[in-house]
């Protein structure tokens, strides 16, 4: 796969149904990839990886303006990945848009393989900072946007969280900050799959009302359904234009999405496909294809 261009998107050169189309199947190979990553290593965390798989995709194969040849190129977009234990869906994506050849997916989680559990910028072009334990990505996305602002910078930040993460304080600092920056850059999406590790999130800590909590604290909020494609690329197409806050989209989406027997199960946080649920796994995705 080619890099993205680093360049503004000719959004009259493709319709939305040819935007739909290639990040529906570019969403669905990051599946089937991330999944023989999984049993391959042993080890993951596939419910939300496959949760994350179709914002992500929308993102990198059609909204950010990146190139993976220039991984460092001042005016590229930033992309961080607030939920970093998911780096099955972030690591399919930076190969797909180039910034390592595909074929580094299979030393993942590996000895001495830069495909940690946890990205790490220091080892991973496209990797704009080291995350995994939860609460820490959007502090930094918000000062990257501070830095932008304060630098009359054109790029946008974008930050993918997990419901779950809303638990942690520093989130709702970063985001009280945000607000009061008037960040209007900056672009964070909630993976609202609603489960979070052992069980769900209103059980454990409930958010709602959870739109209301960010329009406190001075951000623009919307919503949309984190598996169509189409209303994906539409709401990234609004969160682009000039604004003077923050916003949040709220992506409902479902844990394990895109496999029967993961879906909406918490037991998948994390976990390993046997042979029998891997053929199955890519049975399925296969056939959504067809």
């Amino acid at each position: 796969m080619s890099s993205v261009r680093l360049e503004s998107r000719d959004a009259g050169a493709r319709t939305l149904e040819m935007r739909t189309a290639h990040v529906r199947e570019r969403a669905n190979w990051m599946r089937r990839r991330l999944l023989r990553m999984i049993v391959d290593a042993g080890q993951g965390h596939p419910g939300g990886d496959l949760s994350s798989a179709d914002i992500i995709a929308a993102l990198y194969f059609d909204i950010l303006r990146i190139d993976g040849s220039s991984p460092a190129a001042p005016d590229r977009d930033r992309f961080v990945m607030s939920k970093g234990h998911c780096t099955g869906a972030l690591y399919t994506a930076l190969a797909g848009a180039g910034f390592f050849a595909e074929a580094e997916l299979d030393t993942y989680l590996k000895p001495e393989s830069r495909l940690n559990g946890h990205p790490n910028r220091t080892y991973l072009p496209g990797v704009e900072t080291n995350t995994g334990p939860l609460g820490h990505g959007l502090p930094v996305a918000v000062g990257i946007a501070v830095a932008g602002q304060i630098d009359k910078a054109d790029y946008r930040v974008f930050a993918l969280t997990g419901d779950g993460e809303l638990q942690e304080g520093s989130m709702w600092e970063a985001a009280m900050f945000a607000g009061h920056r008037g960040l209007g850059k900056l672009t964070v999406i909630v993976d609202r799959n609603r489960l979070q590790q052992g069980a769900g999130t209103e059980d454990t800590n409930s958010l709602e009302p959870l739109a209301d909590k960010w329009r406190a604290f001075g951000w623009e909020v919307a919503g949309v359904d984190g598996h169509d494609h189409a209303a994906l690329l539409e709401t990234f197409d609004r969160a682009i234009q000039p604004r003077d806050k923050p916003l949040v989209i709220i992506a409902d989406t479902h844990k394990g999405q895109g496999v029967s027997f993961m879906r909406d199960q918490a037991s998948w946080h994390h976990g390993v496909p046997n042979a029998e649920q891997y053929a199955q796994a890519i049975a399925e995705l296969e056939a959504e294809m067809k």
